[in-house]
Order: C-alpha cells, then structure tokens, then sequence
C-alpha cells in the first residue's frame, strides 16, 4: 500500500501557551488503513485531527512537516483539501448546513462547481449506500441522532475523500447507534477502500474495526502499530490507558496470558473458554444492597408533549429517586430521557401526573452541555460566583475536585473531565442535594470517568440522590446502584445492574457477553478477572 499521509517531528502550540499541544510527532498512513487514535482528555487527539484538514486548523504556532499522497499539505489547494480530505464533527448540529437531507447531500458538490448529472447520480449513490432513500425528502430537524450523525457521513463521502477523519463521532448517540455508525465507517474501509482516521472513546466498538491504533499522551506519540501489538504496550507499562481498552483486552491481561491478545467480544469469549479450560468458574452472587434512605424525588403518573397536536413524549411514567442512591437511566435515542429530566426538574411541566420533592432539599440539574451553565473568564471565578464570593468555600471545592491549579484558565479551554468537575462543583455549591445528570459521561476517557464516579459515589455517601441519564453501559453496570430502562415514554425494567444487565443482549455491556456460560453473573471486566483469579488460589 502507498503511503497517504505523514506527519514529520510534527509539533503544534497554542497562541499564549507555553506547554505545545503536540511534541515531535511522527506518523505513517498508508491508503485504506484503519487507524483509531486514542488517549486521555486533553492529550492532543482533536489537535492532531485538526491539522489534517487546513480549513478546520486552530490558530497557533506549528513545526515540523504535514505530507498528504506525496506532497505537503499546505501546498494542497482548497479544492484538493475539501474533496480528499473528509472530515466528521462530534456534533452534527456542527456540521449542518441545509435545511432538507437531500440539500445536505448536494451542498458539498454544488459548492464545488459539480455539474447537475454529476450531483444527481452522486447523490443517489450516497442515499443508497446509507440507506437514506425513506428520509431523502425530510426537514433534519425532523431526525433522530444518530440519522442526522449518519447523514453527516454522508454528506462528506458523497465529495469521494480518500482520507475520511471523524472526531468521536459517536459522542451523542445511543449504544445500538453507535454501533451501527461505526459498523457503517467500517463498510467504508472495507468496500470501497477509504482510508480511515478515527478518535473515539468506545474502543470496544471501535479497535476490531481498525487495522492500526496510536496513543496519544500529553501531546506526544506513546506507542503505535496494530491493535495487539499496542494492547501489548499498555500493558506492558502498565499506563492508564489500558482502562479504556475492550473488555476482552482486559480480561485477557487479568489472568498474565502469553496467548493472542483479544479483541473482539467473540475472540474474547473463546480465550476465555479456553483458559478456564475444565475448571467451571463459580457463578458470581453479588449481594443485593439497597439505598438505606427514603425517596427524595418522585414523578407519578407523569404525562407530558411539546406541543397540543403532537404525541406524547412522557406517558404515564413513574419513577422515584432515593437519598443516596445513583440511579442510571438508560433508553435509546428519542425515548424521552432529556424530556423527563426536564420535566423533573421544572423546565417543562405535566400536563397530568405530580413531581414530589422531599422539603428542604435542592435540586439542580447539569445539562448535556455542561458549559451552559458557566458565565465566569475563569475557573476560579465560576467557583466564586456560585458560592456568593466565599473564597474559602471556592478554595474547599476546587481541592475536593481537583481543579486548584486550573484556577486562572477560562472554563471552555478544559478537557470534558474537568469540565463535568467544574459544573458539579457549582451545583454543589449552591447546596444541591438532588441531581439530575444528562450524559454526564459524553466524551470523558476512561480515567476522567473514573474521576468522575468517585465523586457521584462520594455524594451519595453523603446523603445525595443522584439521577443520570446515560448511554454508557460500562459506567451504569459498574458504578449506579440501579439502572432504568425508559422506552416509548415510560420506565419498562428497573433493577439491581447485576438483574438488569444480566437479562439483557443488547443493552448489556461486553464483559457479560463475554462471559456468558463461563463466568455467570458477571457483567464487568474487573468482576470476571476476579473469578478467573479465583481459579489460581
């Protein structure tokens, strides 16, 4: 394969910034690899995607060298830049520029002079091959997530890059979206040979899919080649990056295994097999533990619709909230999760049905996009504002959430791990005991998401109740105390994760998957590396 694109001792800093984003970055793509980058929040990885595609390039200061089919990229011309080099958003939305999906898909060809048989036939092909054909004609405020992600895609195929970039693109969507999407980019690859260059913290998706990974840390490159050989690294170094590995990836390393490294579910579940050879590990029985304290929040026969002629969104729903308890509610896409929070919390309100909130207690919410609710030039200033200009309560939180030496930065130049710090820190300051979280975890590393449910549990310890929407299976399965299903308006399943999970084939997480027979009643990779160890006593 000829080589598509290098990166030379490639460095990069941001205006007024002493530290560089990227340090002496040197990297080889070659036409139709697959290639995930990964790495903590804040390591370089939207930095790095970024200066391959000029357009999107932030200001600041560069060096080395950019090489794209043999040439540098600086000398590539705007035309060359738009038609070879795709490139998907996090956010849709972002990315939208037309108003009906069939005008989204022509945009990009009609800006480049296409003539009308050359669009139509183009377009007709990208409808095809996406499976756009039943919503061509349809308003894209009219679609869901993950189609409007998807119609993203295929507004930037349809111009034939040979390099496809995507920055987490599936960020915002549901497990079963997400996985469709990335199933969808692996086509790509595969069928029509585009070369492939994906960020994304949902590397059990993602890594089966790639021929090659790299890890990005602290701006620099830490290791790089084929997914094995850089599971292999991690754990070799034992870095924090290998919590963000697949669950079979994990597994695998628990038990000091010199066989080939898995990384799918199904080769994770024949190691497993295979090792425990004729030795049956015991079921797991986790003891089920209920929240000592009493509902805090309760929604009873809770109805509720945007508009009069619509349908509804909420229908009869009940749910209640406990002091101390995290309770994970899960649901796909549209299932109207956001719309309850809202209603809980007063935003909008029901038409019929009660919302009850124990006196004496605060509710807050933190929304999707946790930077809403900063208005402060700084950290410190966000901490003080929302403690009435206590500095010593301000100082107190800012230690308890690990921000003291990020005091003088502006709060949307933080990686998303402190950013869901900062915005639960001025929720708490304002005496909140009840949170509503939507997508809490939405675009946090392993680590930061570690970070973060030492803090929820913390709270709950407390005396708080906590109430997450989420998408994040591995999150709900290791770490709230029930998990809610929401679908067609209403709660249709809530238990203990262990009953929840365990029932389940597509809203589960892949340690159970891969545990199956194996090891009954596992549904985390640390929990079946537990009952394997128990083998070797």
């Amino acid at each position: 394969m000829s080589e598509l694109l290098r990166l030379a001792h490639y460095g990069f800093t941001y205006p007024q910034r002493r530290q560089p984003a990227l340090s002496d970055v040197s990297l080889t793509i070659r036409s139709g690899e697959f290639w995930v980058l990964c790495g903590a929040s804040g390591c370089g990885k939207t930095t790095l995607l970024r200066q391959l595609k000029p357009a999107l390039r932030p200001h600041g200061a560069s060096e080395g060298e950019i090489w794209f089919d043999g040439h540098l990229l600086s000398h590539l011309s705007e035309r060359e830049q738009t038609s070879e080099i795709g490139f998907v958003l996090q956010s849709p939305e972002e990315q939208t520029v037309t108003d009906k999906v069939w005008h989204e898909l022509a945009f990009g060809l009609e800006s480049l002079g296409c003539d009308t048989e050359t669009v139509r036939r183009r377009v007709a092909e990208m409808a095809s091959f996406f499976g756009i054909q039943d919503w061509f004609h349809r308003s894209v405020d009219e679609l869901s997530g993950g189609q409007k992600q998807l119609l993203a895609l295929a507004s930037v195929m349809v111009l034939q890059p040979r390099l496809l970039i995507l920055d987490e693109p599936t960020s915002q969507l549901d497990p079963i979206a997400a996985s469709d999407f990335l199933q969808t980019v692996g086509r790509l690859n595969r069928e029509l040979g585009v070369t492939v260059l994906l960020t994304e913290h949902r590397l059990e998706e993602a890594l089966p899919l790639a021929t090659h990974a790299a890890v990005l840390d602290g701006g620099t490159l830490l290791c790089a080649g084929t997914p094995e050989t850089v599971c292999r690294a991690l754990r070799g170094r034992g870095h924090g990056m290998f919590l963000a590995m697949p669950a079979a990836v994990r597994i695998w390393a628990s038990v000091d295994s010199d066989a080939p490294c898995p990384i799918t579910v199904r080769d994770g579940k024949d190691f497993l097999t295979d090792w425990c050879g004729a030795h049956p590990v015991q079921p797991l029985l986790p003891e089920r533990v209920y929240p000592a304290g009493e509902t805090v929040l309760s929604g009873e026969g809770l109805w509720f619709r945007y508009e009069a002629e619509e349908p509804d969104v909420v229908r009869g729903l009940d749910i209640c909230v406990r002091r101390g308890e995290l309770l994970a509610l899960l649901g796909g896409n549209g299932a109207g999760k956001s719309t309850l929070l809202s209603v809980l919390c007063g935003l909008n309100k029901a038409y019929r049905g009660k919302v009850k909130l124990d006196n004496g207690k605060k509710l807050c919410m933190l929304p999707q996009n946790a930077r809403t609710l900063f208005t402060a030039d700084t950290v410190l200033g966000e901490l003080m504002d929302a403690s009435d200009g206590d500095e010593a309560r301000a100082n107190a939180m800012a230690e308890r959430l690990e921000l003291s030496g990020l005091y003088d930065s502006h709060p949307y130049d933080l990686s998303g791990g402190e950013t869901q710090r900062l915005a639960i820190g001025k929720l708490l300051l304002r005496d909140a005991n009840v949170l509503l979280l939507d997508e809490p975890t939405k675009g946090l590393d392993a680590y930061a998401k570690l970070q973060l449910a030492n803090m929820l549990k913390g709270l709950c310890k407390e005396g708080a109740a906590i109430l997450a929407v989420t998408h994040d299976v591995d999150f709900a399965a290791q770490y709230a105390d029930e998990c809610a299903m929401m679908f067609d308006g209403g709660i249709i399943s809530r238990g203990e994760p262990h009953e929840f999970f365990g029932g389940n084939r597509f809203y589960t997480t892949d340690a159970n998957r891969i545990a199956g027979d194996v090891a009954p009643g596992c549904i985390t990779s640390g929990e079946v590396a537990s009952q394997c160890k128990k083998l070797l006593q």
